[in-house]
């Protein structure tokens, strides 16, 4: 296998070849065929005819198909699959793509059998000597909206932070950590120094021991919108917080929803990831919350489309980012409604660079054009894709909103664009190892369901965000302070900015 391994290359996009002298012809009639074979046994080569006779007159009878680096045997008459020859491929194949390491916490994930808890005696007197219980739910209320749907009034020009934050406070894992007292507010005053209630006479420039804290904010939040109030919420207190944080976007000016959302969770992980003293029921482990949640990791690689050497970078990230797929019918000129499947099909499709970017090849030493390919190695728990509605153009120095529609499936499969199907597409039928860190293995893990939509309506400089959720088997929009039951499609209507996918089953460590 020694000389075989180093004589495997790879063509762009990852196909696997035996790299032989140049114009390697047959033994016997001296064409070069599309097909040749090389015999395991001996040096022969020959074309397939040829192959066959060979095998018959020495017994050899497997050879090596050139052209794709698979195994070919002359008794079938057929490729043949062998376990450890593919391995070889494979490795070589693989070779140089070594994937950082990733945290123990999502390096192996064992399912957990759910417990229910119930409280005992003692937890029950406490329950009810600190808490007051919600009103009873009138059955056969057509107007009633499910626990924790609240209106967030507009400060001025809020409706993007609105949107988003009405998409997180349903983000099943995010809300289950906050009402599960995940982070306390009250215990982070205390221990951290920060401030929970504001008063309009506090200094913050003088008080320098006063630590402003998002999630402090959003705890709050959470208890609000959860305590059966159906009066519209003031986020006030968040939005001065956010303000101190990124305070290149503090104004009464409507912001992007996509770049508050990145922000806040910038906020959110800067403040938990100082706190290292955390109370002993935060047992989030080394990571904030925000990206247990949101947190996955993109896989890059670069082909050489010389000699096939990939070289592959591996980037964290929070959300994925989609440019809507241009797609015409068939004699018409008017574009027809983008989906999220071509989308995504368009994300991980292999893409020629331009000769301006041509990337430095080590195998051949000097800079060669290349191919580029997009893959998701790690799925986070809830999975947001960003719609490209905005252009910006520094040529044309220019902006426009493209106001094309989506069409977006309730229920999403994301398996096609994992790097593991990625590669396997590249390889043809070889099996292949899952990567470290792959969840392909776990199938469950990538099914995901649609649960809240971000909507832009009107133009670049004067639009409104709204948010869609989906509650039960029922979908309320939220626009600022008022909620109202819609149907499918007011949904489908609506301009899609941001999507939020929560995968269908979760698997916990033992210790979470």
């Amino acid at each position: 296998f020694h000389p075989f391994r180093e004589s495997i290359r790879l063509r762009p996009l990852g196909r696997a070849y035996v790299h032989c002298a140049d114009n390697i012809r047959c033994g016997v009639c001296f064409l070069v065929t599309h097909h040749l074979y090389a015999c395991i046994s001996c040096t022969a080569v020959a074309c397939r005819p040829h192959i066959l006779r060979h095998a018959e007159e020495t017994s050899h009878l497997l050879g090596v198909d050139v052209n794709r680096a698979e195994l070919f045997c002359c008794a079938c008459r057929d490729q043949v699959y062998d376990r450890d020859f593919d391995a070889v491929v494979v490795e070589v194949a693989v070779s140089d793509a070594r994937a950082p390491p990733l945290p123990e916490t999502t390096r192996k994930r064992r399912r957990v059998d759910f417990k229910p808890w119930s409280p005992d005696r003692n937890e029950r007197a406490l329950i009810d000597g600190n808490s007051s219980p919600l009103p009873p739910i009138q059955p056969g209320n057509e107007d009633h909206v499910p626990w924790g749907l609240r209106g967030l009034n507009n400060l001025g020009n809020t409706c993007f932070m609105n949107s988003v934050l009405q998409a997180l406070l349903h983000t099943p894992p995010l809300r289950n950590f906050f009402l599960g007292d995940k982070h306390n507010r009250f215990y982070c005053e205390r221990e951290n120094r920060t401030i929970v209630t504001r008063n309009s006479d506090i200094s913050y420039t003088d008080n320098t021991n006063a630590k402003l804290c998002l999630a402090c904010d959003l705890d709050a939040i959470f208890s609000a919108v959860f305590s059966g109030d159906r009066m519209p919420y003031s986020p006030a207190k968040f939005l001065f917080s956010w303000w101190q944080h990124a305070s290149n976007l503090a104004s009464y000016e409507q912001q992007d929803a996509h770049e508050f959302f990145i922000s806040m969770l910038d906020g959110i992980h800067e403040k938990l990831h100082k706190d290292r003293r955390k109370p002993h029921f935060q047992g989030s482990g080394d990571c904030c919350i925000a990206h247990r949640v949101f947190s996955g990791i993109l896989r890059s690689d670069v082909m050489c489309t010389s000699c096939g050497f990939t070289s592959t970078t591996y980037d964290p990230c929070v959300d994925i980012s989609l440019d809507l797929e241009p797609h015409r019918l068939s004699g018409s000129p008017k574009l027809t409604a983008a989906t999220l499947a071509g989308c995504l099909d368009r994300f991980t499709r292999p893409e020629r660079l331009g000769s301006d970017q041509k990337f430095f090849c080590q195998r051949c030493q000097v800079r060669q054009e290349s191919l580029k390919q997009m893959s998701i190695r790690k799925l986070p728990l809830v999975t947001c894709f960003h719609i490209k509605r905005f252009e910006h153009s520094s040529v044309r120095k220019m902006s426009r909103k493209i106001d094309r529609y989506l069409q977006f499936p309730t229920s999403l499969h994301m398996e096609p664009y994992l790097s593991s199907a990625i590669l396997r597409s590249r390889n043809g039928n070889r099996m292949t190892f899952p990567l470290e860190g792959d969840e392909s293995d776990c199938p469950s893990c990538s099914e995901f369901e649609l649960f809240a939509v971000i909507a832009h309506s009107g133009k670049l400089d004067s639009g409104h965000y709204v948010t869609y959720l989906r509650l039960g088997n029922e979908w309320y929009k939220c626009d600022d302070a008022w909620i109202t039951r819609v149907k499918d499609d007011s949904l489908r209507g609506a301009q899609a900015y941001m999507l939020f996918y929560v995968q269908k089953m979760l698997f916990y460590g033992a210790a979470e």
